[in-house]
């Protein structure tokens, strides 16, 4: 019954108010100037963080040259495109010319597949990736992507186990380097082409030297090349030849005491921590906002919905049902979605999934539980109105913190549900695709 009086009094904030919630969002942009240089490098370090690097920063020793990007079938910065030049860089796709043999690593190192279903060999990926996927000299934040994270991330149906490319040490077996891909259906304007989504590129840290990375990523091309698959998409935290949109994360607290503790945020001068809980509060849902959780009954719905929305995006997912299933229903501490349906027929659909980071030096903190928006669809109600929902579910759910893209219809409800600005960039990538750069809006793809 509170919600209609709690929804016009966060409509009524005056400009004073706006003006005093942007200084409250400087934690993750306006005031930092305000912090003290350990605060600055804190959140500093967090924004590199949020940011997810997908493609760590060790491709290249001088970014200016590019040299290993310039022996690769993608777009050189220098070189403009239009959207009627839009194919395949290199079309030479003969499987029979593609090398039957794997690359050479240096001397003590040796490739092996990554088997994500053996305990042990999961848990050394997960150690890997927590210790060493992004780069934080002053050892501040770190992901924490979990096991039973990575399990269904990295399994979708169809996938292949001979794309999770491990390098160990011969001597002990250690994994000091893996890559991962991921089939997938990517549609760029009117071609539907079959891709890899390469992701978690990660090297350990006092091995960068040996250039392990751009073997790492000429491995899985190789692999993916003779399952006949010659395009890929990823995204990198920094700018390599040759992004085809440039994106922004964006935070929307959820409990504001606890990122400020964390370093994460700050509060103006003027903003008083109680005034900031106020401020932050997620108000209750509406009548015609009460979305259930999604099940297994909803999943031809899903897939409609979301094929019937993605289809407007100039690059965009195409999921079949049975990755609807696998990605989209709930696992705990994992992926959470939620629907709403109208006599019997799917209408509206949001999904968030879970990535913390570990506060390195806040043993108070620990952990800061961050929600990231994956792929949403309002029909019955307002765009504004289904992201309300999302926010609220991840408050419910414990979460500190909603970060989201400016990808699809996201930057349409920021300022409104007071999200702050990041720093970091996103920037996503085709793999032997000429493309040009789009805007963010028109991107229709999430990796994870």
């Amino acid at each position: 019954m509170t919600g209609i009086n709690d929804n016009e009094q966060n409509n009524a904030e005056t400009g004073d108010q706006y003006d005093e919630i942007q200084k409250l969002l400087s934690g993750l942009k306006t005031s930092v100037d305000k912090l003290t240089p350990e605060d600055k490098l804190s959140h500093k370090k967090l924004i590199q963080l949020l940011a997810a690097n997908k493609l760590q920063e060790d491709l290249t020793a001088a970014p200016t040259e590019h040299k290993f990007w310039n022996t690769q079938p993608v777009l050189k910065l220098t070189e403009t495109v239009h959207q009627e030049d839009s194919g395949p860089i290199d079309t030479n796709n003969d499987i029979e010319k593609v090398r039957k043999i794997p690359y050479g690593l240096p001397e003590g190192f040796e490739w092996f597949d990554v088997d994500i279903h053996d305990e042990k060999q999961l848990k050394d990926l997960y150690i890997l990736l927590n210790e060493n996927y992004v780069e934080d000299d002053e050892n501040l934040f770190r992901f924490d992507y979990k096991p039973e994270f990575l399990l269904w991330a990295l399994t979708p149906p169809n996938y292949f186990p001979e794309w999770h490319v491990g390098v160990r040490v011969k001597s002990n077996k250690k994994m000091v380097g893996f890559i991962s891909g991921i089939p997938s259906t990517v549609t760029v304007l009117d071609k539907t082409i079959k891709a890899a989504e390469i992701n978690f590129l990660c090297v350990y840290k006092s091995l960068r030297s040996k250039r392990l990375a751009p073997v790492l990523i000429k491995e899985v091309t190789r692999r993916v090349n003779l399952c006949n698959i010659w395009q890929a998409v990823y995204t990198a935290g920094i700018v390599i030849p040759s992004p085809i949109a440039k994106c922004r994360y964006w935070h929307r607290p959820l409990d504001i005491k606890k990122l400020v503790n964390a370093n994460f945020s700050s509060i103006g001068d003027r903003m008083t921590m109680t005034r900031a809980i106020r401020l932050y509060r997620i108000p209750p849902l509406l009548q015609h906002q009460q979305l259930r959780p999604m099940q297994k009954k909803d999943v031809t719905g899903v897939y409609t919905l979301l094929k019937n929305n993605l289809s407007k995006y100039k690059v965009h997912q195409n999921f079949s049902q049975q990755e609807v299933t696998h990605y989209f229903l709930p696992r705990e501490n994992i992926i959470y979605s939620y629907v709403q349906s109208k006599e019997g027929a799917i209408t509206d659909f949001v999904s968030f999934y879970s990535l913390p980071s570990t506060v390195i030096k806040s043993p108070k903190i620990g952990t800061i539980n961050a929600a990231y928006a994956y792929y949403n669809v309002a029909t019955s109600m307002s765009f504004k109105e289904l992201m309300e929902c999302a926010l609220y579910q991840a408050k419910e759910n414990e979460f500190d913190v909603f970060n989201a893209v400016d990808i699809m219809e996201n930057s349409e409800i920021f300022e409104e549900l007071k999200f702050g600005e990041g720093d970091g960039e996103l920037q996503y990538y085709l793999y032997n695709w000429r493309f040009p750069l789009i805007d963010p809006k028109d991107v229709g793809i999430v990796l994870l």
